[in-house]
């Protein structure tokens, strides 16, 4: 029987202890700032029922589901079946639960279902992977993990400039500054539909626009036309595209004239005033801010505030994204409540770290002393050593077996091990141990106290 190479599916991977080592350096500087703006953590199932999941992330969003087979005893049945009833009347029944697409859905479900337990407004983040039947490619695979935070029953523009200050204390601890945070609202999208005569037709015009960056005006035009624009409303668009280099408040008087008979259009102009107020309110500037009038995102369940961040100088996508969604929870049977909120993608933004060597140097959890041995007499005594280190709180370890002391040290230094305490006939005779600094090769006889008190 030939042996079987070992392999994992396309668009996911294995992380070894340095890459654990960094992911965590990302999650913890995540959580830190999601708990300092008042968010509380929470966790949902892997899978959750496909009714849930469906309708809920436009058609694209659909097709990129990762339906789970029901198996077991139902697939004997579903054999059974099949045979006396034929493929087409038994096959719906063979998929009813998917992998998560997102955290954003599997939270207002959670929410629908606890309603009468939360307190609102309720402020929760999440850290889960989830997964896309996406082609994978650089910055794009098909597990990843997001990490979400939401507020949900409120509809106070305060939360949303606290996301944009959530993601600047983010990029600032992580020494990105050249970055954008694309924001829009998909009111003044809806503003912009009614403007060149296509009303109603919003979720055309987000599905076509949210490729400008990808596939460029002339194509997303011709989108346009297959998806039913007329050539008037296209010219009528074109404005908005030739002027993609305005700033903030340019854009906001642009659109104030552009959108003057849409009162939808309007109010979306109105709340990004008020966002932007409110920065300055909490002592924040607009630097990395940008108002984009044609950021779309995919995602059919937005309503307000739509954003978007893309590292500047990286080839990979965005690194972070979110919104309003004000009749999410609405779906599952409760309507009326209002929620924003965003996600940062760890895997890519472990990508634009590492591109852009932004990783501390000292981001790998490393042993900080590992105890070498000469004899099986002085292999005993050093486990009474390394339990004292422990009890200090010294990440130590002893090499677990007896081999020659040459050995012991390539471990060490293999392992990046910053200090090696010896023990020989001389050190276990005189109640001393041999520290050696693995970096600039000194070596001094210590007691166990002296040695914690060296290290710690």
């Amino acid at each position: 029987m030939s042996k079987q190479k070992p392999g994992i599916p396309k668009g996911m991977r294995d992380f070894g202890p340095k890459e654990m080592a960094r992911r965590n350096y990302i999650f913890n500087t995540i959580q830190d700032t999601f708990k300092l703006y008042g968010y509380q953590q929470l966790e949902t199932p892997t899978m959750e029922n496909l009714s849930t999941l469906t309708g809920k992330y436009g058609d694209e969003g659909d097709q990129l589901l990762f339906k789970v087979l029901n198996s077991g005893e139902f697939l004997k049945k579903v054999d059974a079946d099949t045979f006396k009833a034929g493929e087409s009347k038994v096959l719906p029944r063979i998929s009813e639960k998917g992998l998560r697409y997102d955290l954003t859905v599997p939270f207002a479900r959670y929410v629908v279902m606890n309603q009468n337990e939360i307190t609102y407004p309720f402020k929760r983040f999440q850290m889960q992977p989830v997964w896309r039947a996406d082609r994978p490619q650089k910055g794009r695979y098909r597990e990843f993990y997001q990490c979400d935070a939401d507020v949900v029953g409120t509809d106070s523009l305060i939360c949303e400039t606290e996301i944009l200050c959530m993601i600047k204390r983010v990029f600032s601890h992580f020494k990105l500054n050249d970055y954008d945070i694309k924001i829009n609202n998909r009111k003044i999208l809806t503003g912009i539909a009614e403007v060149i005569g296509a009303s109603g037709k919003e979720s055309d015009l987000c599905v076509a626009i949210d490729k400008l960056d990808k596939i460029g005006w002339e194509k997303v035009k011709i989108e346009l036309q297959e998806r039913g624009f007329s050539e008037d409303a296209i010219e009528t668009l074109s404005p908005i595209i030739a002027q993609n280099e305005n700033k903030n408040a340019d854009w906001l008087l642009f659109l104030k004239n552009y959108l003057a008979k849409s009162e939808v259009g309007l109010k979306g102009i109105a709340e990004l005033e008020e966002v932007f107020a409110n920065l300055n309110k909490l002592d924040e500037n607009q630097n990395h801010v940008v108002f984009d009038p044609v950021l779309a995102r995919g995602l059919s369940y937005y309503t307000g505030a739509i954003f978007e961040v893309k590292v500047n100088g990286v080839g990979i996508g965005s690194v972070s994204g979110g919104g309003r969604y004000d009749d999410l929870t609405g779906v599952f049977g409760l309507p009326g409540v209002s929620g924003v909120g965003f996600s940062f993608g760890v895997d890519r933004l472990y990508d634009v770290l590492e591109e852009l060597n932004r990783f501390p140097d000292d981001e790998v959890e490393r042993t900080k002393i590992m105890l070498a041995y000469f004899g099986a007499e002085e292999k005993d005594a050093c486990l009474g050593i390394l339990a004292a280190l422990r009890r200090e709180g010294i990440a130590a370890e002893i090499y677990p077996d007896l081999v020659k002391i040459k050995k012991q040290f390539n471990y060490a230094g293999k392992k990046g091990i910053p200090f090696v305490g010896v023990l020989g006939s001389d050190e276990l005779k005189n109640k001393t141990i041999s520290l050696k600094d693995m970096t600039s090769g000194e070596q001094e006889s210590l007691t166990l106290e002296k040695l914690i008190e060296k290290i710690k």
